[in-house]
């Protein structure tokens, strides 16, 4: 189960992981908490790696063909591990901004 699964958005708005397609798994809701961050560094407000734990609830639906379908995604707890910018790279200082903070 473990190693690095890369979600891949479509233009429908599911994303998809290794042949398993979710509904929701690629996009933020209106009322999620949005947090935007700006390097100290360089003042990137756009590009940042940020590296997430999430503990979720899903409905899982296969297919009689056995595909794999993940609706309904509920995340239970959400923690931001790192978060590093992308220009600058690990050295460099990255700060949280208010979400309504001039871009």
């Amino acid at each position: 189960m473990g190693g690095v699964r890369r979600w891949t958005a479509r233009a429908d708005g599911a994303a998809t992981v290794g042949g398993v397609t979710s509904d929701s798994a690629a996009t933020v809701t209106a009322d999620a908490d949005i947090v935007r961050y700006r390097c100290a560094a360089c003042g990137n407000l756009t590009r940042f790696n940020v590296v997430t734990t999430r503990r979720t609830s899903a409905f899982h639906h296969f297919s009689v063909g056995g595909d794999l379908s993940i609706e309904e995604v509920e995340v239970l707890d959400e923690t931001v591990e790192d978060v590093t910018c992308r220009w600058c790279g690990p050295a460099a200082k990255v700060e949280e901004i208010s979400a309504d903070a001039p871009a």
